[in-house]
């Protein structure tokens, strides 16, 4: 590395810690990871080559030919991660955007002694700020991939950090060194396996993305037989890559043109409602999302207003075409009544008084999970299929 490349660096570093500075993005009551950041930043854990979307296609941006831009795609911005690896011409491993990070650092509560478990090592970043709270041997990391595991293992040697790194299924935790205080995921997961919280010490904290958004961070009951805990913020992450039930038994959903080439329109319609509110993640959409989870919801604008178009990604279908002058025609097709479902859902969310992503929590025991809003006892709730 030549002095430029290292000047290069410390200035991409510092911008990134006043950015997260100015928007209040470092926790007052955890600055230790502010400190842990600084001691381990995350170009110490990134690959030589890197990925970049220009739009059309992933273009790979190297260290050795574009140092900056390399250093560019990890300290642009908080809010964006950096691939770190494609798969089939898809993403499959990334550094998560450190401002979210930083958030589930924070939402872990973790104390130094405490024993980690990670799942999802990826690059080995995650795994090197726990280490740097918790202590050494306190943290062990299970990662899908043999490559990454080892590419990360010795990351944190080299950074003189002891850190167990083990390759298996993260969905089933690793019986052979629970139970553990803490548990945090840095894969999505629809349904938060079980294992997890079998894993996980009665009063113990889990941490984990869930869906295509956001984190959420449960506590394990005293009785270790349920865990529940509140929506923590919105971020996109990687989804498993262990195999599951549903492994080797099709393709996945199909989109929207394909279900609706399948299947004519059966009714139609029109609604007043201003479908812009579909495109708010933080409200009404994160409702959807809650009340209606295998849908997937695309919205667009132009100069007659917002038009959404539905499909679960099977049979059934709903277009909501903006009409001048406000509302929308509705067209739906399948077995289902999409329109309906989601006129059902946005009613309900507004009859409880139109809460937001914090209202919104999940619990999960051995009999399923279920995601709740307001109350976790009291409040609606939605199974998770």
């Amino acid at each position: 590395m030549t002095t430029t490349d290292t000047l290069d660096l410390d200035a991409h570093r510092d911008h990134l810690t006043r950015v997260m500075a100015d928007r209040g993005g470092w926790p007052e009551r955890a600055p230790w990871i502010r400190d842990a950041v600084a001691a381990l930043p995350r170009d110490l854990f990134a690959p030589e080559r890197l990925w970049r979307w220009d739009g059309h296609t992933w273009m790979p941006v190297d260290r050795a030919t574009d140092p900056q831009g390399w250093a560019q795609q990890l300290y642009g911005s908080p809010d964006g991660a950096a691939t770190t690896q494609l798969t089939d011409g898809l993403p499959t491993s990334s550094l998560s955007c450190q401002a979210v990070v930083v958030d589930m650092a924070d939402c872990l509560l973790l104390e130094p002694g405490q024993r980690v478990l990670e799942l999802g090592t990826g690059q080995g970043w995650n795994a090197a700020l726990l280490a740097h709270r918790a202590g050494p041997g306190r943290v062990t990391s299970v990662e899908f991939d043999p490559r990454l595991a080892a590419a990360a293992l010795a990351r944190l040697r080299a950074v003189g950090l002891d850190v167990r790194v083990e390759v298996g299924d993260g969905d089933a935790g690793r019986p052979a060194g629970a139970p553990y205080e803490r548990v945090v995921a840095t894969y999505a997961v629809e349904r938060i396996p079980w294992a997890w919280v079998e894993q996980t010490v009665p009063g113990g904290r889990i941490v984990t993305p869930w869906g295509r958004l956001g984190h959420v961070a449960l506590t394990v009951a005293d009785d270790g037989r349920s865990a529940s805990g509140w929506m923590q913020g919105l971020g996109q992450f990687m989804p498993t890559r262990s195999p599951g039930p549903a492994a080797g038994e099709g393709p996945g959903p199909a989109g929207f043109a394909e279900v609706r080439g399948r299947t004519g329109p059966a009714h139609h319609g029109e609604t007043g409602r201003d479908l812009t509110a579909l495109t708010d993640w933080w409200q009404l959409a994160f409702a959807v999302r809650v009340a209606l989870p295998d849908v997937r919801v695309t919205t667009a604008v132009d100069g007659d207003g917002t038009s959404a178009w539905l499909t679960d990604g099977r049979s059934s279908w709903a277009s909501f075409s903006a009409r001048p002058g406000g509302g929308a025609w509705v067209h739906e097709g399948g077995p289902r009544r999409l329109a309906t479902e989601l006129e059902t859902t946005w009613t309900q969310w507004e009859r409880i008084g139109c809460p937001g992503v914090y209202d919104y929590g999940i619990t999960v025991d051995q009999d399923g999970q279920y995601t709740w809003a307001l109350d976790p006892g009291t409040g609606p709730r939605w199974p998770t299929p």
